[in-house]
């Protein structure tokens, strides 16, 4: 995550306690990473718990999950959240800030795809 994106969610959790992320394979607002109260978005067999964000100053690590169609698009790539100006999804949280998240992806290096556990 990028230091802009880390002090949204700083702010976000302050406002709203525990959160979490959800990327969909979906068009529209499901194209962005959606940010949600923990628990608030149901996961199922069909998500994958990509990673748990650690940010100082957030006593809990932040979930990020994404549907298993986009992991598979995406599985080969570094994700990074980002915050850019513009209006956020009316289902996540920072839609009232006037800003929205972003992921900005690289593909790996063959050397980091080769480190990835099987």
């Amino acid at each position: 995550m990028t230091p802009a994106a880390a002090d949204l969610m700083r702010s976000l959790r302050g406002q709203h306690g525990p959160l979490m992320f959800h990327q969909s394979g979906g068009c529209c607002d499901g194209s962005a990473p959606m940010c949600y109260l923990e628990g608030e978005f149901r996961t199922g067999a069909s998500d994958v718990l990509l990673e748990e964000l650690h940010i100082d100053g957030v006593d809990e690590p932040i979930s990020f999950w994404m549907s298993t169609s986009q992991y598979q698009a995406w599985k080969h790539t570094h994700i990074t959240v980002d915050v850019v100006p513009g209006r956020g999804s009316g289902f996540s949280l920072e839609a009232p800030e006037g800003v929205r998240f972003l992921i900005r992806s690289r593909v790996l290096t063959p050397e980091e795809v080769a480190a990835l556990p099987s």
